[in-house]
């Protein structure tokens, strides 16, 4: 008959011959107690080995990685946000308070008409200056700055320029405009074409700068 000790194994015929043996039918099943007894073997090392914490591997601990790193990403994005909101709020306030001064400004310049006119009036004189130091006419630009600095009209556009300067900028664009109109005043009393040309620059440069500022360059005309 055909018998089958393992699953892979080959069958083999067992004669059923009457003078086989006991010892040799012994011989013959013995493989069938030591695979069982391998079995058992393997079986038992596998429930052992079940008991093992498990292998921390290079994946494990990459996705461990990631995962702290998104969670602290995402505590840092929420503090960044309270940050950004904080900094909207001041940004807003600096806002408001612009835009109140610029309405104040606004004020004072519509109220000081007799000023605005003086700055205007100034427009005028510089560009009848100008138009002559173009020209190398240094005896036409200084009929009109008359008796210089204390001309009438040098004064009225100083006061008007120190009333509506408020902020440092301005301030300094008026100093610059101050000592640039008495370095022109000299420089054509003495008939020097190039120097005057150069504080005629500085003097238009600095009083146009100072319009900008102040938003009168929008109201005062030929600038």
């Amino acid at each position: 008959m055909a018998l089958y000790f393992l699953p892979t194994a080959h069958p083999f015929c067992v004669p059923s011959s009457p003078s086989l043996s006991l010892a040799t039918q012994t011989h013959l099943y013995q493989p069938i107690n030591c695979s069982v007894k391998r079995q058992l073997t393997l079986c038992k090392a596998v429930n052992q080995s079940s008991v093992h914490p498990p292998i921390l591997t290079k994946r494990g601990l990459s996705i461990s990685f990631l995962t702290t790193f998104v969670l602290s990403f995402a505590g840092e994005g929420s503090h960044a946000a309270i940050l950004e909101a904080d900094d909207d709020e001041e940004l807003l306030e600096k806002v408001k308070r612009d835009r109140k001064k610029r309405l104040e400004r606004q004020g004072v310049i519509k109220s000081s008409t007799k000023e605005t006119g003086y700055l205007q009036d100034l427009v005028y004189k510089l560009s009848e200056v100008g138009k002559a130091i173009e020209n190398n006419d240094l005896p036409k630009a200084a009929s009109v700055f008359g008796s210089g600095t204390d001309t009438d009209w040098v004064q009225k556009a100083n006061i008007a320029l120190n009333k509506l300067s408020a902020s440092p900028e301005e301030k300094n664009e008026v100093d610059t405009f101050n000592s640039s109109i008495v370095s022109l005043i000299s420089s054509v009393a003495k008939n020097d074409v190039e120097s005057s040309k150069i504080a005629f620059v500085s003097s238009a440069s600095a009083f146009e700068k100072w319009t900008s500022l102040t938003g009168l360059i929008v109201q005062l005309k030929g600038l």
